[in-house]
């Protein structure tokens, strides 16, 4: 279940409610929309909303008596596997067990279409150019704006916004250096490359100024860096994993083995796939589920940066994964069907992080 259909869930459930005259509403005041995201804290379920807490005022209740009648309702819809009240009527929602490989599964059969709601151009490989059919965006004189205006192509291509006769007109913000000198895109592609010139210019919000750095930095402090060596340590795992002769779960053989063999260009390993161990809903499949909607919100909202930001966050999120679940065998242990299943995970992770990365116009290398 994805953030937005549990957001949608919830909004039900809350009508239900309503309907039933078990939370009496004016007409009117119930949302069109509930906002639902991970809680801040481990240990709180999978989601948290704070839906009572704005429907209180207008029901004429406390917030943890309106929590408790959505919580009962919810409690009931198949997928959910437990809602409890907290703090001030707060709902933390844990999903039901088989909702992290459901996740999984849809992200490795989409692929490089997973989160596009617009046609995937054929041939597309990561870092790709993807700005088939344009949108006609009107860039304003200077680096960022162009660089803006050819991300969005891509990214309302994604989201299946189509052309737009007229053009819009991107923000023209100038680029400046630390000295405080304007820089123009040449200087910035001799100095930074072209993926660190794209990120840099991508990352920061429409009314934020850009840093641009000396030089490119190779550390995880850096987004652009941490985001691709994230994507790298999907790819080292998965050809590890080829070695060993373990293929990821969540997926048929033979697909699994296709996206083995794409990653490594080897042959592709054999086994059986086991998908019966189940891997723990995380923050890493938070990120996953959020991806189709950030992409939406960053082409109704004409940012990129969301993207990127959301990229940011995802490819943490990868890196705390695979420290805390290893996806391969380790000494003389044995592949398991867990180890399989956090595979799977580790390629949905890589599919995530490829495809925001061509949509932003940077490369996704599978080596660092």
């Amino acid at each position: 279940m994805t953030p937005a259909e549990l957001s949608r869930t919830v909004l039900r459930s809350v009508r239900g409610a309503v309907e039933a005259r078990e939370l009496v509403l004016a007409e009117g005041a119930l949302p069109e929309r509930v906002e639902v995201a991970p809680p801040p804290h481990d240990g709180c379920g999978d989601y948290a909303t704070n839906v009572a807490l704005r429907l209180a005022k207008d029901v004429g209740a406390p917030p943890r008596e309106v929590a408790g009648v959505v919580a009962k309702r919810l409690a009931r819809v198949p997928g959910i596997a437990a809602v409890d009240v907290a703090g001030p009527g707060f709902l933390n929602i844990t999903l039901g067990g088989d909702a992290p490989a459901a996740l999984v599964r849809e992200v490795l059969a989409a692929g490089t279409a997973y989160g596009r709601r617009g046609r995937l151009p054929e041939n597309a490989s990561p870092g790709a150019d993807l700005t088939s059919p344009p949108v006609d965006l009107r860039p304003a004189p200077g680096p960022r704006a162009a660089a803006v205006a050819d991300a969005l192509r891509a990214i309302m291509e994604a989201a299946g916004e189509g052309a737009r006769p007229g053009g819009e007109a991107v923000r023209p913000v100038p680029v400046k250096d630390t000295a405080g000198g304007y820089v123009t895109a040449e200087e910035l592609l001799a100095r930074l490359g072209r993926d660190e010139m794209r990120w840099v210019l991508l990352y920061p919000a429409a009314h934020d100024h850009v840093r641009v750095p000396e030089r490119p930095v190779q550390r995880e402090g850096n987004p652009r860096f941490l985001v691709q060596y994230a994507y790298a340590r999907t790819c080292a795992v998965l050809r590890n994993a080829h070695d060993l002769g373990v293929l990821p779960a969540g997926v048929d053989e033979a697909a699994a083995e296709q996206a083995v063999v794409a990653r490594t260009g080897a042959g592709a390993a054999t086994g059986p796939v086991d998908g019966g161990a189940a891997v723990p809903y995380t923050s890493l499949h938070a990120a996953l589920a959020a991806y189709p909607a950030v992409l939406e919100a960053a082409a109704r909202l004409r940012a990129p940066d969301r993207l990127a930001r959301h990229l940011e966050v995802t490819a943490d999120a990868v890196l705390r994964f695979l420290a805390s679940c290893p996806p391969l065998p380790a000494g003389e242990q044995k592949p398991m069907a867990v180890h399989r299943a956090r595979l799977a995970v580790a390629q949905a992770a890589g599919t995530v992080l490829a495809n925001g990365l061509t949509l932003l116009g940077v490369s996704a290398p599978e080596h660092l």
